[in-house]
């Protein structure tokens, strides 16, 4: 029973929790910068990077991190550069690379690629290397961010103000955007692609009514993110639903509890 619980569960819950902490600081920033969108666009250009593992035979993990931070890189100076609003821009290309990926996906002779995992997340299925992955994306995520802590903030607040202030606002962005592009990359095996902006964002929004700082919010962010873990992984193993959604529904859950709270 030790053995199965091991394998079935323990790896799983453990990938999912230590997603769940670097997902909360950074989707506060997510948050406070009005992110979201770029987050999904980045979830469905990850799709490209699926069709570069399959089709080249590099590891997947490797690829989808690959496309996803291709993508962010790409994003930001077609950003500035284009005349097309922001919003409207990361539609098209959100919905463009999503359609391209799954097309060349369904081109390849001979390969067989379970999209539902992708689309809806597989975490049951997740391996040692995947969890790998998350431990040095999550070590990365939460020393990066701690350490430029008050520069990041700053930047979030009023980036004309940081500028003057001396700050590398670019260098910052990036460091945002490359953070951001491995944690939606490795998220996609354990909620999927249509659930990942969920995840950065209802624990940063539960989060907020209760806090009283920034630092509290991307604090209590991590926690609701690891409670809502734990509480769609206790309901994927006792009555047998999908993983990735639960925990999606189980971070509403918690998200609606924290409108009771009155100022």
């Amino acid at each position: 029973m030790t053995d199965i619980l091991q394998a079935w569960w323990l790896m799983p819950l453990f990938a999912g929790v230590l997603l769940a902490l670097s997902a909360g600081p950074l989707g506060s920033f997510v948050v406070w910068r009005r992110m979201a969108f770029f987050g999904d666009t980045l979830a469905h250009g990850a799709l490209l990077g699926i069709t570069l593992g399959v089709l080249s035979g590099i590891d997947l993990t490797l690829a989808l991190i690959t496309g996803s931070v291709g993508l962010a890189l790409l994003l930001l100076p077609l950003q500035q550069a284009s005349r097309l609003s922001s919003d409207t821009l990361l539609g098209i290309v959100s919905h463009g690379t999503l359609a391209v990926g799954l097309v060349a996906l369904s081109l390849a002779d001979g390969i067989r690629v379970d999209l539902m995992g992708y689309l809806f997340g597989d975490l049951l299925a997740i391996d040692s290397t995947h969890v790998g992955w998350l431990l040095l994306s999550t070590g990365l995520t939460l020393g990066l961010i701690a350490f430029f802590w008050d520069a990041l903030l700053a930047v979030t607040v009023s980036p004309s103000l940081a500028r003057i202030e001396g700050r590398p606002v670019a260098a910052l962005d990036l460091l945002l955007i490359i953070l951001l592009a491995f944690t939606v990359a490795l998220a996609m095996k354990v909620v999927g692609i249509l659930l990942i902006s969920a995840l950065l964002i209802i624990p940063p929004a539960a989060a907020r009514s209760l806090s009283r700082s920034p630092a509290q919010m991307a604090a209590l962010a991590s926690l609701a993110g690891v409670v809502a873990v734990m509480m769609g992984m206790s309901a994927s193993f006792f009555w047998d639903t999908p993983a990735g959604p639960s925990i999606v529904v189980s971070a509403m859950l918690l998200f609606s509890l924290s409108l009771l709270k009155r100022d």
